[in-house]
């Protein structure tokens, strides 16, 4: 299938988060419906249907500020691959992104990178996603003069404020969804003059509670972050780790946790601070940026 037109592209409105639903399952992703409410009414979502009207492919741009926007949620059901679905879909996502003047930004896998190579995204670092089942032993403490408590609602201007020059990305909405969906993994590190210096936050998915964002000022600061989310409540448990962080993968280990896959970083164009690791500690996932 050559065009957009002979495909049919149609909105995704969040009020078919249930019908579209399914595309992930199939996949073996982690997203639950509240995952694709959230981001189809956060973002544009596009996708083609079948003759009997059943959602058959999906795809996902979600800003993050004016100048970047995140490409995701790119599936189609295993009767309509092969025929360019995919890439057609992709190509039109890139186009919005585009024709608002922004940078877009993906997590590719192993398989979908020769893809966005070929379509001139480039690399920018690469991703773990690790698996465990529960955190074990005490939780690892801050460093001194730093404390961990829970985030409240008087902190969420601030998560966006610090959020914002660490990562390259601009999205209060995303935090303030996070923070509020999942209060029990929702931790923030401050200092002695009540200085942010981190947070986590977390989210239930559909086979396991996804840890993440987590932005810190340290990696130690981020590990005492992670194993406090992680200790609140039970798992399995799912988290995003640039690979440059060797404590975190450390714990981890320590943890019985394994990574059977990962990700590539991408983006096209140049995006400001996105290619530069050191303080994001584990990714909100690859849907989300």
């Amino acid at each position: 299938m050559a065009s957009t037109d002979v495909l049919d592209v149609r909105p995704i409105a969040p009020e078919q988060s249930d019908a579209v639903w399914p595309l992930s399952i199939e996949a073996g992703w982690n997203q639950s419906v509240a995952d694709w409410r959230f981001m189809l009414g956060a973002g544009r979502g596009f996708g083609c249907t079948g003759a009997d009207g059943t959602w058959q492919a999906s795809s996902l741009v979600l800003p993050l500020g004016q100048r970047l926007a995140w490409i995701s949620m790119v599936l189609v059901t295993q009767a309509r691959r092969r025929g360019g679905v995919g890439t057609e879909l992709l190509k039109r996502c890139i186009e919005e992104v585009r024709s608002a003047g922004a940078v877009a930004g993906l997590d590719a896998t192993d398989q979908g990178r020769p893809i966005y190579l070929g379509l001139g995204f480039r690399d920018l670092y690469r991703i773990a996603r690790w698996h465990f089942d529960r955190a074990t032993g005490e939780a690892v403490p801050p460093p001194p003069g730093v404390t961990i408590r829970p985030i409240v609602h008087a902190d969420l201007p601030r998560l966006a404020t610090y959020d914002r020059p660490l990562t390259g990305m601009e999205r209060p909405s995303i935090l303030v969804h996070l923070a509020l969906r999942q209060p029990g993994r929702a931790w923030i590190a401050e200092d002695v003059a009540g200085k942010i210096v981190g947070f986590v936050l977390g989210r239930e998915g559909r086979t396991a509670t996804s840890l993440g964002p987590v932005v810190a000022d340290s990696e130690a600061i981020a590990l005492a972050l992670i194993s406090k989310a992680a200790a609140a409540a039970p798992g399995p448990f799912i988290i995003d780790v640039p690979e440059a962080h060797r404590a975190v993968r450390q714990w981890l280990e320590a943890q019985g946790a394994t990574s059977p896959r990962g990700y590539m970083r991408m983006t096209l164009g140049e995006a400001k601070g996105l290619d530069d690791p050191r303080h994001v500690f584990a990714l909100a996932g690859p849907e989300l940026g």
